[in-house]
């Protein structure tokens, strides 16, 4: 079973830059993406044998969430009912027989951190969400987190700590996560790997250097980590300021 998230940075800007050909060639089984940036109807994706789920945020050209995915999902939750951004279209829930799929797009402190305090409350309500789901079924989380978790994932440590998405603060909930239960993959698979990274600024020659950070995530019940085969990143392929992520998963989780 293979699953794919990437920030899109506005859907219909990727899909003019190669979105649908690397959507074709991965052939996922699920395909989630974040910051579609659109409304119902500004879009009409045909990718045959997907069933499809978006959850727009009702500000036009802001955020929004996307799941396409072969098999159809049990039930499907938009938001988790309470979250202060409900509006904005940051959450996305697919129940499958052996598992949750929560497709998520963080909330961003921003610059001057003044979305700081509304980002950790965020933070609480949706690990108090996710503990929930995973008292019923293991759970996959996936999306841009908005968050370099340790030091080797991002170039410039010392000149970024205390910045937005490098906070104590904000790493600091994605640690309390983790000791609930739950894993994150890639570094699971490749604990010492350096140099992998997941977003770019679009500043000159940035992405070119690799002077980025890994702020985008499969994170996992911890139960499921005997059905883990692989989890990557596609760093080549472009059309955002974000990459692709990859997870492969025992098939048998899917059944």
């Amino acid at each position: 079973m293979k699953l794919i998230s990437w920030n899109v940075n506005g859907l219909r800007a990727c899909v003019g830059k190669g979105f649908l050909e690397y959507f074709k060639s991965v052939d996922a089984d699920i395909f989630c993406v974040q910051e579609i940036k659109l409304q119902e109807g500004q879009i009409d994706l045909q990718v045959d044998g997907y069933h499809q789920y978006w959850n727009y945020a009702l500000k036009k050209g802001y955020s929004g969430t996307a799941v396409f995915t072969k098999e159809k999902p049990l039930t499907v939750k938009y938001g988790v009912g309470d979250l202060l951004t409900e509006g904005e279209g940051r959450i996305l829930t697919l129940e499958y027989p052996q598992f949750y799929l929560v497709n998520v797009y963080t909330p961003n402190a921003q610059r001057d951190l003044a979305r700081l305090p509304f980002r950790l409350e965020w933070e609480e309500d949706m690990n108090a969400y996710l503990k929930k789901l995973d008292k019923m079924k293991p759970v996959i989380l996936c999306g841009d987190l908005n968050v370099a978790h340790q030091e080797i994932d991002i170039r410039n440590v010392k000149s970024n700590i205390g910045n937005s998405g490098f906070t104590d603060e904000e790493r600091g909930k994605m640690t309390a996560l983790l000791a609930e239960g739950f894993i994150d993959t890639f570094r699971y698979v490749h604990p010492d790997k350096t140099d992998a990274y997941t977003w770019w600024s679009y500043m000159n020659k940035v992405r070119e250097r690799n002077i980025g950070w890994r702020i985008d995530y499969f994170i996992a019940s911890k139960r499921l980590a005997p059905k883990l085969k692989n989890a990557d990143i596609h760093p080549d392929i472009l059309g955002s300021d974000h990459c692709p992520i990859v997870l492969e998963m025992d098939s048998t989780l899917m059944r």
